[in-house]
C-alpha cells in the first residue's frame, strides 16, 4: 500500500506539538492528479481547526490547504496536466461535478460532493490529510497551473487566503471607479489590499493594529482608518462599492450597521474571516439593511475559474506577496506565531521530509 507522510496533530491537548506519521492517500482514480508537495502555506484556518476552535478534529490530522508542488501521476481521464507540471491545490479536493452549481463553475459552493483538503472524508472512507506532507490526490478540477514566472513559494498562500479574497473582489466589480473597503490586516487582508490596488480599485482599510499602517500603505492601500474610535466609521458614510471583512474575532459590543452604513446604495458586504465557533456576528436590526439597500453575505474558496483569472493577474501584474518561508520541521514555531499574530503576513512551510517511494 503506498503511504504519505506528514506532520499530525495526534493529541489536541497539545495542538502545536505536531508528529510525523504515515498515512493512507486519496484512493487513485482516472480523474486525479497526484502531487509531489514542495510547499504549503500555514491559514488561519490550521490554527482554528487544530485547537478544535471549529470542533472535534478526525486524528491523526494533517492540516494544510495552501500546497504547491509538481506532478508525479495523472489519472487515465487528465489531459490538463501531464508529470513535471507546477501546480497547486487549495482547501477542496472534490465536489459531485454533476449539479448546477458544479456545471455553472461554481464547483465551490457544491452541496453534493464537497470534500475539502484535511479533516474531512472521502466515500470510501479514506481521511483526507493536508498539506504538512510529502504528497497529495486530487481530482483534476481542484488542481491549478502555476503560471510560469509565479515562484512555487508565493504561489502557495495564494490557493486558500489569496483565492478567498480574489473571488469576491473578482465577482461583485472590483476595478477602476470602485471603492473597496478591506477590513483587518492579516493573511487574507494583505491579499485583499494587494489584488484590490492591482485591479485598479481605490483602497481603504480598517484595522484594530495602527501599527501596520505603514505595510497597508506599501500593499497598496490609498487610505488606512484605525477602528479603535467607535465613530470610525462616520466620515466613510455611504462611501464604499465593496466592503471586504477579513477579521476572525468580532466584537460583540459593536453593532453590525456600524459597518454596513459605509457601503453606497446597494453595496455590498463580504465576509471572509471565519471566527471560532462561540464568536458570532455582531447583532443586527433588518432596519440595517434598509438605510441603504445593502447587501451581505459571504464566499467560500473560489472556483476554478476565480483561481485561474487571480493567477492571471498575479502573471500579469508581477504580484508578490508578503511571506516568510520556514522549513516544515519547523511547523510548530511558526503555527504558534501565527496563533499570535505574529507574522507579515503568511507563513510558508519548505518541504524537508525525507522523500517517499511512490
Amino acid at each position: 500500500m503506498v503511504e504519505f507522510k506528514g506532520y499530525a496533530l495526534t493529541d489536541p491537548s497539545a495542538w502545536s506539538n505536531l508528529e510525523l506519521v504515515s498515512f493512507k492517500p486519496k484512493t487513485f482514480e482516472d480523474e486525479d492528479v497526484e502531487v509531489a508537495i514542495t510547499h504549503c502555506g500555514i491559514c488561519g484556518s490550521d490554527i482554528h481547526t487544530l485547537t478544535q476552535g471549529w470542533g472535534k478534529s478526525r486524528l491523526p490530522l494533517v492540516v494544510g490547504h495552501e500546497i504547491v508542488g509538481i506532478v508525479t501521476r495523472v489519472g487515465a481521464n487528465v489531459s490538463e496536466f501531464k508529470e513535471g507540471d507546477r501546480v497547486g491545490v487549495g482547501a477542496q479536493v472534490a465536489s459531485c461535478g454533476k449539479c448546477t452549481f458544479c456545471k455553472e463553475d461554481d464547483e465551490n459552493y457544491c452541496m453534493d460532493g464537497t470534500v475539502h483538503t484535511y479533516n474531512d472524508v472521502y466515500p470510501d472512507g479514506v481521511i483526507t490529510q493536508g498539506g504538512y506532507s510529502t504528497g497529495i490526490r486530487a481530482h483534476q478540477q481542484f488542481v491549478f497551473k502555476i503560471p510560469d514566472g509565479v515562484e512555487l513559494k508565493d504561489a502557495a498562500s495564494m490557493l486558500c487566503a489569496g483565492l478567498t479574497v480574489f473571488a469576491p473582489l473578482y465577482r461583485h466589480g472590483a476595478g477602476p471607479g470602485k471603492k473597496v473597503g478591506v477590513m483587518g490586516i492579516g493573511g487574507l487582508g494583505h491579499y485583499a489590499i494587494i489584488f484590490a490596488k492591482a485591479m485598479g480599485a481605490e483602497v481603504y482599510v480598517f484595522t484594530h493594529s495602527p501599527s501596520k499602517a505603514d505595510d497597508a500603505r506599501k500593499m497598496g492601500a490609498d487610505h488606512v482608518i484605525d477602528t479603535h474610535d467607535d465613530a470610525f466609521h462616520k466620515p466613510y458614510a455611504g462611501k464604499l462599492d465593496i466592503f471586504i471583512s477579513t477579521i476572525d474575532v468580532w466584537r460583540p459590543d459593536r453593532p453590525f450597521r456600524t459597518y454596513l452604513s459605509m457601503l453606497r446604495v446597494h453595496g455590498k458586504f463580504v465576509n471572509v474571516g471565519l471566527p471560532d465557533a462561540n464568536n458570532p456576528l455582531p447583532p443586527m436590526h433588518a432596519f440595517d439593511l434598509q438605510t441603504n439597500g445593502a447587501f451581505m453575505g459571504g464566499s467560500h474558496l473560489g472556483s476554478k475559474t476565480d483561481c485561474y483569472a487571480m493567477l492571471k493577474l498575479v502573471a500579469e501584474k508581477g504580484i508578490k506577496p508578503w511571506v516568510q518561508e520556514v522549513p516544515m520541521s519547523q511547523a510548530k514555531t511558526a503555527l504558534e506565531a501565527v496563533k499570535q499574530g505574529n507574522v507579515k503576513y503568511r507563513y510558508v512551510l519548505k518541504q524537508d521530509i525525507a522523500p517517499v517511494p511512490y
